[in-house]
């Protein structure tokens, strides 16, 4: 019988570093008196941000949501278009798509690492498409080539909600290479955070004084306005925790790929568990570990034990639940039937605690938890 844990084990905890780092950094703020609007912190951390990343091109703002506005409206779209994309994200991804008045079109998903399948999209476009919007699910990488291939095939952008994948390299290329414009989250459960934060990297140097403009009230000049827009800048104080924070995600990656090989070790040996495996060349950021639950052969739900890891004070997500097809604001409006896929695992998926300071040996109990179904 494997004891109740005596604090909360959390489906995942920010990163903080040092807070004496962090003080020294902010400090310098002081000595500027600079908040906001792309001040000294601001662009030394694009510029660092940049290097890591691997990008042609960056942009720095609050927060990803607002970011992936952006990225949508500095394409000049055909307003009311169509744009594909997958029902199995968070809801960031499809109310991006809506609020800046496009139609999502829902694909399914693949059932290796639950990214949209490449190969169902070419059947949804229609002479209404626009664009197509993977997002690459739990930092693992979509198939780039081939949703290029078909982009190019029927003249369509991509963009892709990389919110998951800070970090992330295919054969050494960073992902934010790929498509048109990609989005990440620096939001304080991700791998790397700046508090709350977003990233658009993009191919095309051109787009740089649109994508300006659109997170700065389309102000181009201290008395020229020629864009309707927001506010989406990011400040100096997230900047500075950004600063810190990018010393030590290297070693945050490599403890939780730690527990994540100790998680499949373990968990494979269970019957009804299935785990995703890393992807033959791409440097991974380790950002969630997902289980998908056979109950037919696990012999319980995965609502079942997600109640019964509680008992142990392990707390684990749902991740993704329910579909955005099936949230009230979108429940009907949308096609949905062809998605057997995404329902499949969207009433089976459930993703256990991960993050750099978590212990080896309380992964090894939850997995013994798992294992023994919770002494039912």
């Amino acid at each position: 019988m494997e004891n109740k844990f005596k604090s909360p084990i959390m489906v995942t905890k920010s990163f903080l570093p040092p807070i004496e780092e962090y003080h020294k950094q902010i400090e310098k703020i002081w000595r500027t008196s600079w908040l906001t609007n792309m001040g000294p912190l601001h662009n030394e951390f694009k510029e660092k941000l940049n290097d890591y990343l691997k990008c042609e091109n960056l942009s720095l703002f609050i927060n990803g949501h607002q970011a992936l506005e952006i990225a949508i409206k500095s394409l000049n779209l055909k307003k009311g278009g169509e744009i594909i994309t997958t029902p199995f994200t968070f809801a960031s991804t499809t109310h991006a798509i809506t609020n800046t008045g496009f139609k999502p079109v829902f694909c399914d998903i693949e059932m290796d690492h639950y990214n949209m399948d490449a190969n169902k999209i070419e059947e949804l476009i229609t002479e209404n498409t626009v664009a197509i919007m993977p997002v690459h699910v739990f930092g693992n990488p979509c198939d780039v080539e081939k949703i290029q291939e078909i982009a190019d095939k029927y003249s369509l952008k991509v963009i892709y909600d990389a919110a998951h994948t800070f970090g992330v390299k295919i054969d050494e290329k960073g992902i934010g290479s790929f498509g048109d414009l990609s989005m990440f989250s620096l939001h304080a459960t991700k791998v790397f955070n700046s508090i709350e934060g977003g990233v658009l990297s993009f191919r095309d140097p051109s787009l740089k004084r649109k994508i300006l403009n659109l997170k700065n009230f389309g102000i181009e000049g201290p008395e020229s306005v020629v864009d309707i827009a927001g506010n989406a800048k990011m400040n100096e104080f997230q900047a500075a925790m950004g600063l810190v924070n990018l010393r030590y995600v290297d070693e945050e990656i490599k403890k939780r790929k730690l527990l994540v090989e100790n998680y499949r070790r373990e968990l494979l040996k269970i019957e009804g568990i299935k785990v995703i495996e890393d992807i033959e060349k791409v440097k991974h950021n380790y950002a969630y570990f997902p289980i998908l639950i056979d109950e037919s052969k696990f012999g319980m739900t995965r609502d079942e034990l997600h109640e019964k890891m509680k008992e142990y004070n392990v707390f684990t997500r749902k991740y993704f639940y329910p579909l955005i097809t099936d949230f009230q604001c979108y429940k009907g409006k949308y096609k949905d039937d062809h998605l057997i896929n995404a329902n499949y695992v969207g009433d089976r998926v459930m993703t256990l605690p991960l993050y750099g300071n978590l212990d080896l040996e309380d992964v090894l109990q939850i997995c013994r938890i798992i294992k023994n179904k919770c002494q039912s």
